[in-house]
Parts: C-alpha cells; sequence; structure tokens
C-alpha cells in the first residue's frame, strides 16, 4: 500500500524495462525453476518446463505495457463533444493461486498487473511455494523496487486476510470451483473487483469417422498429462455409438499399458505422482466409488507400485467405460488421472449431454 504511489507514477517505459530483465532473468533460470516445480509438485520435468514457457509468454506480453496503457481521443463524437479515455492502476491487487500451476498461474496475473502501475500480493498454494517464491527474488534482481510484489504464504486465513483488507481492490483466483465461489461472495462483498475461475469437467466427444490414431494420442495427454491435475483435463469421452466406443477402449486400454510412471525428475516418464498423500488417497476414493456405482474398471490405477519411491503418491492412469450422466465419477471433479467414457447414440445425444 505505501509502495503503490511512487510505483504508480512510474513511466510505463520505466516498469517495461523492469520486466524486460525479468524476462531475461527467467530464461537463464529456466532450468532450476523446473527443477524446483518437479521436486515440489512431482510432474515430470518436460511438464514442468511447458508449463514455465507459458508463464513466460504473459512476461512478453508486459513487456509491451507502454503500447498497451495508450488511451484514446476521439473527436466530435458528437455535436461540440470529445471523448478521451485512459488507463488508471487501482492501487493493490491480490492473486491467489492453486498448487498445479505454481509458476504459470501467478505469472497469469503480477506481471500485467504491476506493469500497469498496480502493486501485489500473491497467496501461493501452501502445497508447492517454492518455484514463486525463487521467482520473486528474480523480480528483485530485476530492479523492482521493494513493496509492488509480495508474497504472503499460507492457507485459508491467509487468504481471508485478503479479503477482508479494504486496501486489497482486487483479487484474482484459480482452483475449485466451492473455493471460487467463496472468493467471488466474499471479495465482492467487500466491494473488491474480483475474478474466479473454477474446477471444470471436459469432455471430447469422438465421431464414428474419427481418425482414431490422432484421437488417441490426443486424449492420452489430454486426460492424463500432468496426471490429470488441470481444470483444462479432458476427464469424459463421449463415444458415439458402441462400435467406436468398443475400438476407442480397446485402444486407450494397450496406450495405458505403455504409460511410465514414476520419478517426475526422469523425463522418460509420462507421469508423476500426484501432488500430496491426501489427494492421492481422494483420487483413489473417486475410483473406489466408480466401482461402487456400477462403471466398468477397464484399467485400474490403484495398484501401482514405483520400484524405489514405494511410499510415493502414485496412481496408475485409470479408465472407466459406460459410464452414465447419474454417477459421480461423471458429476465431480476428480482432478487426477482417472478417464471416463460415456456412450452415446448420436452427435445430437452427445451435444445435449455436455
Amino acid at each position: 500500500h505505501r509502495a503503490f504511489p511512487a510505483w504508480r507514477d512510474t513511466p510505463p517505459m520505466k516498469r517495461a524495462r523492469i520486466m524486460f530483465r525479468f524476462k531475461e532473468l527467467l530464461e537463464e533460470n529456466a532450468g532450476r525453476v523446473a527443477e524446483l516445480l518437479t521436486e515440489e509438485h512431482g510432474k515430470v520435468l518436460h511438464d514442468a518446463m511447458g508449463e514455465f514457457q507459458r508463464g513466460v509468454e504473459n512476461v512478453e506480453y508486459a513487456c509491451c505495457a507502454p503500447e498497451v496503457l495508450k488511451g484514446e481521443f476521439n473527436k466530435n463524437v458528437g455535436p461540440a463533444v470529445d471523448s478521451w479515455s485512459e488507463f488508471q492502476p487501482l492501487g493493490v491487487v491480490a492473486g491467489i493461486t492453486p498448487f498445479n500451476f505454481p509458476a504459470m498461474v501467478p505469472m497469469w496475473m503480477y506481471p500485467m498487473a504491476i506493469v500497469c502501475g498496480n502493486t501485489f500480493v500473491l497467496k501461493p498454494s501452501e502445497r508447492d511455494p517454492s518455484a514463486p517464491m525463487f521467482i520473486a527474488g528474480l523480480l528483485r534482481e530485476a530492479g523492482l523496487p521493494d513493496g509492488v510484489f509480495n508474497i504472503l504464504n499460507g492457507d485459508r486465513e491467509a487468504v481471508d486476510s485478503l479479503l477482508h483488507d479494504p486496501r486489497v481492490q482486487a483479487v484474482s483466483f484459480v482452483g475449485s470451483t466451492p473455493v471460487a465461489e467463496y472468493i467471488y461472495r466474499t471479495g465482492s462483498a467487500n466491494g473488491k473487483r474480483v475474478q474466479a475461475l473454477g474446477g471444470a469437467k471436459n469432455h471430447a466427444v469422438v465421431m464414428p469417422d474419427a481418425d482414431l490414431d490422432n484421437t488417441v494420442s490426443a486424449l492420452m495427454g489430454a486426460a492424463y498429462g500432468s496426471c490429470g491435475e488441470r481444470c483444462m483435463a479432458i476427464s469424459v469421452v463421449v463415444a458415439v455409438g458402441n462400435q467406436m466406443a468398443d475400438r476407442l477402449v480397446a485402444r486407450l486400454k494397450t496406450e495405458l499399458a505403455g504409460l511410465k510412471v514414476g520419478n517426475g525428475c526422469d523425463n522418460s516418464n509420462n507421469m508423476g505422482p500426484l501432488v500430496t498423500g491426501p489427494h492421492r488417497d481422494r483420487v483413489r476414493g473417486y475410483i473406489d466409488l466408480g466401482v461402487e456405482e456400477g462403471a466398468e474398471l477397464v484399467v485400474d490405477g490403484r495398484g501401482l507400485v514405483v520400484d524405489g519411491h514405494e511410499d510415493g503418491f502414485f496412481l496408475g492412469g485409470t479408465l472407466f467405460d459406460r459410464v452414465t450422466p447419474g454417477m459421480k465419477i461423471y458429476q465431480d471433479e476428480i482432478f487426477g488421472p482417472v478417464l471416463c467414457v460415456v456412450r452415446a447414440d448420436s452427435m445430437q445425444e452427445a451435444m445435449d449431454l455436455i
């Protein structure tokens, strides 16, 4: 709050120069950031590097702030009326980010917020805060003044302190839907601008004439990449026609048999562990529930043991067939390496389902 007036009055070009230097430092330290992500989150190194690169793209975009922040001047929009617009920073803004992309999701938020003249408080996930902490050091090294970017570690108590503090003008959140609803409701009630992005249950429709090689390749990445711990993961496949469904399930079963699961530091693996033991147990509980509900468990990932990491938080890729919309495994966001196949008789039925 105290740092805001001086930062607001810093010319956009000077703010952008710090972002340019920050981008250089990020690229110089890419390997270390990826290592931190893998060591703490568990995702395979090539996944971690992909996340990091997506984050850097946002920093790159923030470098063009002097152009983005230009206002407008329009003459004669009405009789003897000219129109003038400009962009002004809000003040202190906050980001509350999830465990699954601890580098990328924060970089969706603070580079643009900072370069536009705001000061920022980041509350990263308490499950894997090391990459954001390391990156914060790079921002300081790039020349960012003290107080412009800040990290607040903690859990719900830390979140509530931001939602209720009158100095915080806006909040951005990514996470589960129940928490998104709470943050939107609480932040709005306290007069803040809020954007709250929740979870999802993403469907892929596979038509009878689909290219099966491309379809299966895409589904393996979309369903099992990052252990399915992505809000944009494909967790439901709607196969149109029983013939296509049978062929698709058979091919997915074959591909899953070759899925390599192990230590994320080994780049030859396709999947690492889930983020924590409790989260692994939650996902495993959904697999148990799917069996109880009557879905056909084609591939069961519950028995996976990784040599040398017998106490690790591993689950193998799991595949259910003949899932119906009334089942909890269809309705809930599982957030793990679990793919559900629903069968439909026509494209219209598939679209109506979605």
